[in-house]
C-alpha cells in the first residue's frame, strides 16, 4: 500500500504535469519526488503517469486511481479533525470558491456577518471562473462553490440562493429601457472568456463571440474597469443588479427590453457542494445569510439565462 505522502505527491504531479513544478509544490527535491512516484508505481504494479508525453499524462490506471486517492486524503483529514475536537481547538475549515462577478459585491456585503455569526468556522475564499470552480470542487479542493446556474450534477447538492436582474450600464443611453437592437450601434465592453456574464452579454446583445468584431476593443476580468471604459470612451457593458455603484453611476443603469413574454434577463445564483458533505451544517449557516441578504421578493418575471 502506498503512503499518504505518496498520494499527495501523485495528486500534485497530476495537477502540474511537470516533475519540477510538482516538487516545488510539495517542498521536496525533484529526485525525491521522482523516486517516491516510481516506488508507488512499483508497489501498485502499474504505471500512473505516461512519461513519454510532454506534458505528462495519466495512464488509464492513473485516471482510475486519482479519484480514489482524493477520497482517501479527504477521509484522512478527519483524523486531525477528531483530535482537535477532543482538544477543544477545532474550527471547521470551509473552502469556498466564488465567481468574480458575484464576489465583487458579496464578499464586502457578508464577510463581517459571516465572521461575527460563524465564529466556529475558519473560512477561506477563492475567486475563480465557473469551469475552474467546478473542476476544483470535483477534485475536493473546495467545499462549496457560489456561481450562476443553472447547473446539474447527480453527485452534487445545488441550492438556489437568489435571482438578480442583468442591467445595461451606459452613459450614452438616455431612456430607462433599451433593446438589443439599440445596443448594436454602441461599443460593447466584455468580460474576458470564461466569465459567465460574458456569455450572457453575447446572448442578450446578440453579439458574435469574436474579439476582432470591432477594430477597437478591450476584454477584461474587472467589472469596475469595464464601467470606467464605458464612462470614458462610450459604449456599454452588462452588470448584475447587486453590484455596488455610486449614486452618479446608478443614473446610467438601464433595463433591457423584455426578451420573451414580458420576462427580463436575469441570472440565478446557486451554491453547489458534494451531496454527502460532512460540512453541511456549517455551510448551511453561510447559505442562510446569503439568502437573507439577497433573496428579496421579486414581483417581476425573469428569463433565467444559462451561464454557458
Amino acid at each position: 500500500m502506498i503512503s499518504i505522502q505518496q498520494m499527495h505527491y501523485i495528486i500534485a504531479l497530476s495537477e502540474t504535469r511537470h516533475f519540477q513544478r510538482a516538487s516545488e509544490v510539495c517542498f521536496i527535491t525533484q529526485p525525491t519526488l521522482s523516486m517516491q512516484i516510481k516506488k508507488a508505481e512499483d508497489d501498485l504494479g502499474f504505471a500512473i503517469f505516461d512519461r513519454s508525453r510532454q506534458p505528462l499524462e495519466l495512464t488509464s490506471f492513473g485516471k482510475k486511481l486519482l479519484p480514489i486517492l482524493r477520497e482517501i486524503l479527504a477521509e484522512s483529514e478527519k483524523i486531525g479533525m477528531v483530535r482537535e475536537q477532543m482538544q477543544g481547538t477545532y474550527r471547521e475549515r470551509i473552502k469556498m470558491g466564488i465567481i468574480p462577478t458575484i464576489s465583487s459585491y458579496m464578499i464586502p456585503d457578508l464577510f463581517a456577518t459571516w465572521k461575527g455569526k460563524l465564529q466556529e468556522i475558519q473560512l477561506s475564499i477563492i475567486e475563480m471562473k465557473t469551469e475552474e470552480l467546478i473542476t476544483a470542487l470535483d477534485r475536493k479542493e473546495l467545499d462549496v462553490i457560489i456561481l450562476a446556474g443553472p447547473y446539474a450534477d447527480t453527485r452534487l447538492r445545488t441550492i438556489p440562493l437568489y435571482v438578480e436582474e442583468i442591467l445595461v450600464y451606459s452613459p450614452e443611453i438616455q431612456s430607462e429601457e433599451v433593446s438589443s437592437e439599440e445596443l448594436r450601434s454602441l461599443q460593447p465592453w466584455l468580460l474576458s472568456s470564461g466569465n459567465c456574464l460574458r456569455n450572457q452579454m453575447i446572448r442578450i446583445c446578440e453579439l458574435k463571440d469574436d474579439p476582432d468584431q470591432q477594430f477597437w476593443s478591450y476584454e477584461g476580468g474587472n467589472m469596475d474597469l469595464l464601467i470606467n471604459m464605458a464612462d470614458r470612451s462610450g459604449g456599454y457593458t452588462l452588470i448584475p443588479e447587486n453590484m455596488k455603484l455610486s449614486t452618479d453611476q446608478k443614473r446610467h443603469l438601464h433595463r433591457v427590453h423584455s426578451i420573451h413574454q414580458d420576462q427580463r434577463p436575469a441570472r440565478e445564483i446557486i451554491a453547489a457542494l458534494p451531496s454527502k458533505s460532512l460540512k453541511w451544517e456549517s455551510i448551511e449557516k453561510m447559505i442562510r445569510e446569503i439568502q437573507l441578504c439577497y433573496n428579496k421578493k421579486q414581483d417581476e418575471k425573469f428569463e433565467i439565462l444559462n451561464w454557458k
